[in-house]
């Protein structure tokens, strides 16, 4: 058996690639499926199967599509009720195809219709995909529902990670989420295990009842993306093809014909945007995480004209984008001569520890509030990045007094300082650092 990890790191999940004796089986794809099947085509693999663990709340899937591609048989949790062809996954109803038995486990806690696969070869169990069941170092998180069912799922998350946990010791853990990914519950580091260690070191493998589960699950819960609302939907009524990676380049003058709706994003590194940014634009870096943070921030589905350097790598921002079923780039402008801009500052640790000891000046905290909850500044104004669009921009900072903006690293602090300038505010980003390096005096 062979098992390709293929890694989403925006998302912070993982797909896999099953390869046993020239048949394959391929777990909870993304949309771009592509990179996928390349990777079978170049193995010669026969793909027998497509599986998904549950109706995805953070991007939009490409199973049915790979499916369709390859005539690979698709499978879907029994009580996934999506509305094109596939398999249903009954619990301990084995599938069997190219030598190998997938046994469904119904894992409810992450979803209600939440479904783990053991691999069996030769009848004996070689790995488990967990999808957002059991993960390493931690579980699925049970509230994206929403909050009247949380704690309910919380609680048959408990019976699920114990019924994954007899399994033999040996079999690998292959779970979808992992680290940087909002539907994990805590933070995880090593993206695969084994049940072995997942048994000694899991700290949910643990917990003494179910009541505690819930406890333990909810106690600190992360914000939830907005932009996750409508993958459910979309995964259960079907997802198009992956729309072309490559954009029409425009001119600021083509900007003015398009809709008032569209939104213009800055995908430059922060030095370009601190130099001279569109006015009006929103700020957010191309990284691994721009999709998720654009699928944040900005009214889903709405027109997106991206503003990018010259050489810049325009389809990987399409194609995180239409990872979470956002198709509507329009175009890239690479020239902002002419065009009206504003700018902000970049500032280093000891630059930004002078500036707050001016009176004058105010400070503006975007991290999260478990982040908050390890170390503050005082008198710094807080407020997570997404809620300066939810919420506003808090109204106790004055447009005439210039304003700090931190995060851990820098890279939300961007994207705030992006959010004010906009509004006639006077931003300086500390750079490369974060509060914690300024609290370190």
């Amino acid at each position: 058996m062979d098992l390709i990890p293929f890694r989403t790191p925006g998302l912070g999940d993982q797909s896999y690639l099953l390869i046993h004796d020239g048949a394959g089986v391929l777990v909870d794809p993304q949309r771009d499926i592509g990179r996928f099947l390349d990777v079978a085509a170049d193995r010669d693999v026969d793909l027998r199967f497509v599986l998904e663990t549950h109706v995805h709340n953070d991007y939009v899937s490409g199973g049915e599509q790979a499916a369709l591609r390859t005539g690979a048989e698709l499978v879907l949790p029994a009580a996934s009720a999506v509305a094109y062809p596939h398999t249903p996954a009954f619990h301990m109803e084995e599938i069997t195809g190219g030598g190998i038995t997938l046994r469904p486990v119904h894992t409810p806690g992450h979803t209600p219709e939440h479904t783990s696969y053991v691999v069996l070869i030769e009848d004996e169990p070689v790995a488990l995909f967990s999808g957002g069941s059991l993960l390493v170092g931690s579980a699925g998180r049970p509230d994206l529902l929403g909050s009247a069912r949380a704690r309910t799922l919380a609680k048959l998350q408990y019976g699920s990670l114990r019924r994954l946990a007899r399994l033999p010791r040996n079999v690998g853990l292959y779970p979808t989420h992992g680290a940087g990914s909002f539907c994990t519950a805590s933070g995880v580091g090593k993206h695969t295990s084994t049940i072995g260690e997942e048994i000694d070191s899991n700290p949910l493998l643990t917990v003494g009842e179910a009541e505690e589960m819930a406890d333990r699950l909810l106690a600190d819960p992360m914000p939830i993306p907005a932009f996750y609302q409508y993958m459910a939907p979309a995964n259960i009524l079907g997802v198009p093809p992956m729309p072309p990676v490559t954009v029409p380049e425009l001119s600021y003058a083509d900007l003015q014909a398009m809709p008032p709706a569209t939104h213009v994003v800055d995908i430059r590194p922060r030095g370009a945007m601190a130099g001279g940014m569109l006015a009006g634009s929103t700020g957010i870096e191309l990284a691994d995480d721009f999709g998720s943070w654009a699928g944040w921030l900005l009214e889903y589905q709405s027109p997106i004209v991206l503003v990018a350097q010259p050489d810049q790598n325009v389809s990987e921002a399409v194609t995180q984008l239409a990872q979470i079923g956002v198709d509507t780039v329009r175009g890239v402008i690479r020239d902002l001569r002419g065009a009206p801009t504003t700018r902000f500052e970049l500032v280093d640790v000891a630059t930004f520890r002078r500036r707050m000891s001016d009176p004058a000046v105010q400070v503006l905290d975007v991290r999260m509030p478990n982040e908050r909850a390890e170390v503050r500044l005082d008198g710094a104004v807080e407020r997570f990045v997404p809620e300066l669009i939810e919420r506003g921009i808090p109204p106790e900072l004055d447009r005439d007094r210039p304003v700090l903006v931190a995060c851990a690293s820098g890279r939300r602090a961007v994207i705030a300082a992006t959010l004010l300038a906009r509004e006639g505010y006077r931003p300086a980003v500390l750079d490369g650092a974060g509060i914690a390096d300024v609290a370190a005096r």
